[in-house]
């Protein structure tokens, strides 16, 4: 029997990475993005034949994952992680050392993650293209369908709000003595 939509088949395996990699950088967590994909994609089969090829097929993928993100984020209020998976639990077995660093790791990604999610959506966006996907400013206009100039504003403006966070979680760690306005 033939694969009925080969061309979605081909998107999904060329493109399976990107969608992956956008959701992770747009604050979905990585026991959920694999869902999340799976929205992106059923979004994407569903739609496909409304796709006219006016952008590349990664602009309209991201446009997709930005909304199954965003209400993926909306949802996180009322979302627990439980760890149920074997091979996530191994994870925590490994030495002292290993899991000493495993939890660092663990800990710099979590705070992160909670800094990108202080930034506006729009500041947000340009910071994880420009600085963890390492887009070019020209794509990153392309892509979100602004100009490069208020690429570099918003990329500008969240490099300053990221900095200030930083600042004042080193200072609140550092003693809680000065609070960093």
């Amino acid at each position: 029997m033939s694969n009925p939509h080969p061309e979605f088949r081909a998107i999904y395996e060329a493109h399976f990475n990107f969608v992956w990699c956008a959701l992770r950088r747009l604050g979905v967590r990585e026991a959920d993005v694999l869902d999340q994909a799976q929205k992106v994609f059923l979004t994407a089969h569903f739609k496909l034949a409304e796709f006219e090829g006016r952008s590349q097929i990664t602009t309209w993928l991201f446009g997709i994952c930005q909304r199954v993100a965003s209400d993926y984020r909306r949802s996180a209020l009322f979302r627990r992680e439980v760890t149920t998976d074997a091979a996530e639990m191994d994870l925590y077995g490994g030495t002292q050392e290993d899991s000493s660093h495993s939890a660092e790791s663990r800990q710099r990604a979590q705070v992160a993650e909670t800094i990108l999610a202080k930034l506006p959506e729009t500041q947000r966006l340009v910071f994880v293209l420009f600085e963890l996907e390492e887009m070019s400013g020209q794509d990153i206009a392309l892509l979100l369908g602004i100009s490069v100039g208020t690429v570099r504003s918003r990329l500008r403006l969240a490099r300053e709000a990221f900095s200030r966070e930083v600042k004042r979680l080193a200072l609140a760690q550092g003693g809680g003595r000065k609070e960093a306005v």
